[in-house]
C-alpha cells in the first residue's frame, strides 16, 4: 500500500508554504527560509522542523513497485550532447511498437518520484523514458537539496538540447510507433512548453505547474497541450492567464485546468503539498489526453476510473 504524506498543507502556515516555494525555486536560501519561517513559528528550531517535514519522503511512496511483473525497466545512455542516462520502462507482453512518453523531472534531477511516474505510464500501456539531467554529476545524489544545487550549475540551453535529443531517441526506436508525447513537472513542465515551440512533431505535451513558453514563440507551437496548475500557486497563476490567451489567439489546441486549494507540486505524493483529489483527477486527464493524441492502445488503469464530476 502506498504511504501518503503524514502532514498536509493544512498543517503549515501560509507564510511558511510561500517561503518554502521560494526556497525550492532558488529565490531564497535555507538561511533566509529559516529566518522567515521562524517569525511565524517563534523559533528557528520549529522552522527547521517544518522545513524537514516539507521535504520529500520517498520511503514507501511508490505507486508502482520497480519489481512489478507487468513492467520491465532498463537504465541506458542515449545519444545526447552530454551523454545523459535514461530510465526506460515498458509494459510486459505487448506486441508491436508502442507510443512513448518523455518524462521530464523537476529542478533537482530524476528522483524516485519521477521514476515512479515513468512506471505509472508503463503500467498504463506506454513506453516511458525519464532522462536525468544530473548525469554529468553521477545522477540524482540521493537528496533533493543537493540535486537542486547541482542542477543550478547546468546551462539551461544545453539541457534543452539534451531533452530534444531524448525525444529524437524515442521517436527513432524500433519499438516506438513514432508517436511521442512529453509530460513534465515544475522545471519539467516548463521544458514541455519549450519543446512544443521547437518540435512541431511532438504528439502531445502535458505541463504540470510549468513555466509558460515565451509568448513570442507561441505561434511556433503545433502540438496539443494540457496544462495543470494549483489555485494556490501564486507564482504561476500570475502568468498562466496570459499564456492561455496567447495559445487561444494562435489557435493552438489546449486544455487548461486549475485545481481548487491545490499548491505547486500537488501531484508529487512524497510531500505535504500533495493533494490526492487534484492529483488523481489530473492524472486521469493526462492519460486520457495521451491516449487521444498518441492513439495508444493502452490498457486502463485505476486513474481512468476517476469521475470527473468530482472536479475541484
Amino acid at each position: 500500500m502506498t504511504n501518503k504524506p503524514v502532514k498536509t498543507t493544512a498543517d503549515f502556515p501560509p507564510e511558511v508554504l510561500s517561503a518554502f516555494d521560494q526556497y525550492v525555486h532558488g529565490v531564497i536560501d535555507r538561511r533566509q527560509f529559516l529566518r522567515r519561517a521562524s517569525i511565524v513559528t517563534a523559533s528557528v528550531a520549529s522552522a527547521a522542523a517544518m522545513l524537514d517535514a516539507l521535504n520529500p519522503q520517498y520511503a514507501g511512496a511508490a505507486e508502482i513497485d520497480p519489481q512489478d511483473a507487468n513492467i520491465e525497466i532498463e537504465n541506458l545512455a542515449y545519444p545526447s550532447p552530454n551523454d545523459w542516462q535514461g530510465y526506460l520502462v515498458k509494459p510486459v507482453g505487448v506486441k508491436g511498437p508502442l507510443p512513448a512518453v518523455l518524462v521530464i523531472h523537476e529542478n533537482r534531477g530524476r528522483n524516485p518520484y519521477i521514476e515512479d511516474v515513468a512506471r505509472r505510464l508503463a503500467n498504463a500501456g506506454f513506453m516511458a523514458f525519464a532522462p536525468d539531467a544530473l548525469t554529468p554529476f553521477g545522477g540524482w545524489p540521493g537528496n533533493d537539496d543537493e540535486g537542486r544545487a547541482l542542477q543550478r550549475k547546468l546551462d539551461p540551453a544545453l539541457m534543452l538540447e539534451n531533452w530534444v535529443a531524448a525525444y529524437q531517441y524515442l521517436q527513432g526506436r524500433d519499438d516506438c510507433d513514432g508517436q511521442v508525447g512529453a509530460v513534465g513537472f515544475c522545471y519539467g513542465g516548463g521544458v514541455v512548453n519549450a519543446l512544443a515551440t521547437q518540435l512541431p512533431m511532438l504528439s502531445a505535451g502535458v505541463a504540470y505547474y510549468g513555466r509558460p513558453a515565451e509568448l513570442s514563440r507561441v505561434n511556433a507551437i503545433k502540438s496539443p497541450l494540457q496544462l495543470h496548475n494549483g489555485e494556490r500557486d501564486e507564482r504561476l497563476m500570475a502568468v498562466i492567464p496570459a499564456y492561455e490567451a496567447a495559445l487561444q489567439v494562435a489557435g493552438i489546441e489546449f486544455e487548461s485546468y486549475v485545481y481548487a486549494d491545490a499548491h505547486h507540486g500537488f501531484h508529487n505524493n512524497t510531500t505535504p503539498r500533495y493533494n490526492d483529489a487534484a492529483a488523481d483527477l489530473a492524472w486521469a486527464r493526462t492519460l486520457t489526453f495521451f491516449r487521444t493524441h498518441l492513439a495508444a492502445s493502452a490498457k486502463h488503469s485505476r486513474a481512468d476510473q476517476i469521475d470527473e464530476k468530482t472536479v475541484l
